[in-house]
C-alpha cells in the first residue's frame, strides 16, 4: 500500500502534527549542541507553513534518567531562527494547554511541544491499536486535522506519537522520510558493484546487514571494520588479543562469531578482513600485520591499518555503490581516526554513496567531509532497513 506524502495533504489552515526527530546534543546548561537534526526538517516544516498550515510538532530528547533528558525550549528558539515563520514553545505535550496552544495557532504558525517522553507512556511500545488508546493520542488528536510523520531515526520503535495517530488521523510522511525510504528501499535500483561497509557499535545490526546483503544479491563485497572486523577475523581462526576478546563477549557477542563462520564459508570471496590493525601502544598509534596478532595482553586493536585501508580504497574506486555502515574505530581519538577518514574519503570515490547515519555521519560531520549522496538521519532504524526488517511507524502510514 503506498504511503501519503505532503503532495497528498490539504495544508491550508489545518491543524498538522508534525511528528520530528530533533534528538540533539545538548551543553552543559542544556543548550544545543549540534542543530544537523533540527536542519534536516526545515524542509518539510516551511512547506507546511508556507501552505498555511498550523503546525504543532512533536519530538523527544534523550531518554528518561540521561543526562541528555530535557526540555525542548532550546530546540524551539533554534526552530524560530531556521524557519522563516514564528515558532513558539509550549512547556506541555497533550493537556489542555497544549491544546489550546495548538488552537490558538495562526495559518502559517508552529508550536514545538514538550519532550514527548516526558510522559511515561511514550518510553513503553505497543501494536497501533492500542497506542491510538494512550492520553498522548487520543487526548491531542482531536485538536488535529491531520498527522505528518518526519520522524524516521525513530521510525523503528513502536511508540504512541509515532504509531498511533495514523489510527486516528488521515497520516502523510514528511519530506524526510520520504527521502529515506526513497533511497533506503530501494538499494537493489543502485549502481553496481556495490560495496557494503560494516562496523560501528550496534554489531549485530551490522552482522545482519552484512549476512542480509550477501544472502540476497545486494552486495559483491563486504568491507569488515571496527568491532565487526574483530568478529570476523576471531571467526576466520585469528587471535585478536585478550582485551578485544573480552569486549566481544562481556558484550554477548558469540552468536555473531557463528554467523560471521557461516558467512565466511558461503560467500568468502565476497568478504574481506583487515590486513592489519592499529592498537595503542606506550602511548602511540602502532600498526601490526593480521599476521603478528595477537597484540600485546593489555592492547586492543582499535582502528584499521594503513595497509587495510589502502586495500579497502582501491576496491570503493571501482564501486558503483558504497553503502557504509559504521566507523573503522575508535574515531573520537585522534590516534585512531586515520582509519575511518581514509575510508570515508575513499568512498567519496565511487559513483554513489549512501551514509546508514548514526555514527558514521558524526564521523563524517567530525572530519568535514563532503560529496557523499546520501546521509541517513537515522543509525538504528538505517540498519533495520539495511537488513530487510519493517520499521513500525512506516507500516502504520500503510
Amino acid at each position: 500500500m503506498a504511503i501519503r506524502t505532503l503532495d497528498d495533504l490539504p495544508a491550508a489552515d489545518a491543524a498538522v502534527g508534525v511528528r520530528v526527530d530533533i534528538n540533539s546534543p545538548l551543553a552543559d546548561d542544556d543548550s544545543l549542541a549540534d542543530d544537523a537534526r533540527l536542519r534536516a526538517h526545515v524542509d518539510t516544516l516551511s512547506e507546511l507553513l508556507d501552505a498555511g498550515a498550523r503546525v504543532a510538532v512533536l519530538a523527544h530528547q534523550g531518554r528518561p534518567g540521561g543526562d541528555e533528558f530535557a526540555r525542548l525550549e532550546s530546540h524551539a528558539d533554534r526552530l524560530d531562527e531556521l524557519l522563516d515563520h514564528d515558532v513558539d514553545y509550549c512547556d506541555a505535550t497533550f493537556s489542555a494547554d497544549a491544546r489550546d496552544a495548538i488552537d490558538a495557532l495562526d495559518s502559517g504558525e508552529a508550536v514545538l511541544l514538550e519532550n514527548t517522553r516526558f510522559y511515561s507512556e511514550e518510553y513503553m511500545e505497543f501494536d497501533p491499536a492500542r497506542a491510538a488508546e494512550t492520553f498522548l493520542v487520543s487526548r491531542l488528536s482531536p485538536a488535529l486535522d491531520a498527522y505528518v510523520n518526519d520522524a524516521f531515526a525513530a521510525s523503528h520503535r513502536s511508540q504512541p506519537s509515532l504509531v498511533g495517530f495514523p489510527e486516528l488521523l488521515d497520516s502523510y510522511a514528511g519530506r524526510v522520510m520520504e527521502e529515506e525510504l526513497d533511497v533506503l528501499g530501494a538499494i537493489e535500483e543502485t549502481p553496481t558493484p556495490r560495496t557494503y561497509v560494516v562496523g560501528g557499535a550496534k554489531v549485530p545490526d551490522s552482522v545482519a546487514v552484512a549476512e542480509h546483503a550477501l544472502e540476497n544479491g545486494l552486495a559483491e563485497t563486504v568491507l569488515c571494520t571496527g568491532v565487526v572486523a574483530n568478529i570476523f577475523l576471531a571467526a576466520d581462526g585469528v587471535d585478536v588479543g585478550r582485551r578485544s576478546t573480552e569486549l566481544i563477549h562481556d558484550n554477548g557477542y558469540e552468536a555473531e562469531i557463528e554467523t560471521a563462520e557461516a558467512l565466511l564459508e558461503s560467500h568468502g570471496d565476497s568478504i574481506l578482513l583487515p590486513v592489519d590493525v592499529a592498537v595503542a601502544r606506550d602511548g602511540e598509534r602502532c600498526e601490526l600485520p593480521v599476521s603478528e596478532l595477537p597484540p600485546r595482553d593489555d592492547e586492543a586493536v582499535m582502528d584499521l591499518g594503513s595497509d587495510t585501508v589502502e586495500a579497502y580504497a582501491d576496491v570503493l574506486a571501482e564501486t558503483g555503490t558504497a553503502i557504509l555502515n559504521g566507523p573503522a574505530g575508535v574515531f573520537e581519538d585522534e590516534l585512531f581516526a586515520d582509519g575511518t577518514r581514509g575510508l570515508y574519503e575513499a568512498a567519496t570515490r565511487a559513483e554513489y554513496t549512501i551514509v546508514g547515519g548514526g555514527d558514521t555521519a558524526a564521523a563524517i560531520r567530525k572530519f568535514g567531509l563532503s560529496g557523499f549522496d546520501h546521509i541517513s538521519t537515522g543509525g538504528g532504524a538505517a540498519l533495520r532497513m539495511l537488513t530487510g526488517e519493517p520499521l513500525a511507524a512506516v507500516e502504520a502510514l500503510r
